[in-house]
């Protein structure tokens, strides 16, 4: 098996399987449970409906001198006399779904890789940190024309299941027929199959999350669930390149580009501007961190910044 690279971006028009698998060694240097003070500052100051990983009630015994007083079970303490404390065991185990958006707005890039190769690459990175965390992990791969749901488990078959889903998705791209589906219904579908206290991680560039039916599918699904999103991007999409003529094509049909007008550029930087704020906006209200992926940064590197573990 090669062994990833993961300072450097992930490359190409397609994202190999085994490539994937592959970065099943890095990502246990990743803690997904860790929401360190960077995350919680994406996050906003709205409080999350999310308590993190539940707690289950173990035993109660006599209080000792730094037990929480939180933690005191008044009715044993009036009962007997004296002072006892609740002791609760942590949930070891959480169901992580990674919901992967490969359609054909994702086929696109300009610097070392596609959009939707790169979040083939976080997808892995995040399903097998979640395995490695003992967590039950599963996922919704969508393209617009349809769509897989990998039911959460923990066990390996499982995360690879994930994983040959999002690759062949991806080898399908870019699509020959129209969508026939939207964000707004890839959220319905993710709202199905996400229980309550569930970790959802959606990796996407976001097209059509502006829609209003999109954002009353997210707003539901955040009631009860957490929810990160990373949204994926290109330089291309931020900032035109400098002044010249460029043949682009969608996959399907090729064209010319010219870049000379002032006006253009500055009218092109605004509006993506203008998106970007829009979604960081929308998300904030929910209390949804915003993590941001480019296509000519290594995926590994995203997530680090974020979950990695301080103990390595």
């Amino acid at each position: 098996m090669r062994l990833a690279d993961v300072t450097a971006p992930a490359r190409g028009a397609h994202a190999a399987l085994e490539d994937l698998i592959a970065l099943r060694f890095p990502a246990r240097q990743l803690r997904l449970a860790r929401r360190n003070r960077a995350l919680s500052v994406l996050a906003g100051p709205n409080k999350s409906n999310f308590r993190g990983r539940g707690i289950d009630f173990e035993e109660v015994r006599s209080y000792q001198p730094g037990d929480d007083i939180r933690s005191i079970d008044w009715r044993v303490t009036a009962r007997t006399g004296s002072a006892h404390t609740k002791l609760f065991r942590e949930e070891r185990e959480r169901p992580v779904l990674v919901a992967v958006d490969q359609r054909s707005n994702m086929f696109f890039g300009s610097s070392h890789c596609f959009k939707s190769v790169l979040a083939a690459h976080l997808a892995s990175l995040l399903a097998w940190s979640a395995l490695d965390a003992g967590d039950r992990v599963g996922g919704l791969v969508f393209n617009g024309a349809s769509h897989r749901e990998i039911r959460p488990r923990r066990s390996r078959r499982t995360v690879l299941a994930l994983l040959s889903e999002v690759a062949a998705y991806n080898l399908a791209l870019p699509l020959a027929a129209p969508a026939t589906t939207n964000f707004a219904d890839a959220l319905a579908n993710l709202r199905r199959i996400a229980r309550p206290g569930s970790s959802v991680f959606i990796i996407s560039d976001f097209r059509g999350a502006d829609e209003e039916h999109a954002r009353e599918q997210l707003f539901q699904l955040a009631q009860h669930i957490e929810i990160t999103a990373i949204a994926c991007h290109d330089p291309l999409e931020a900032e035109l390149p400098r002044a010249g003529r460029y043949a682009v094509t969608d996959g399907n049909a090729r064209s010319e580009l010219d870049t000379a007008d002032k006006k253009l550029r500055t009218s092109y930087s605004e509006r993506a501007r203008r998106q970007r704020e829009l979604l960081s906006s929308d998300l904030l209200r929910l209390g949804i961190p915003l993590l941001q992926a480019a296509t000519n940064r290594a995926p590994f590197s995203v997530l680090q910044q974020f979950y990695g573990d301080p103990r390595r």
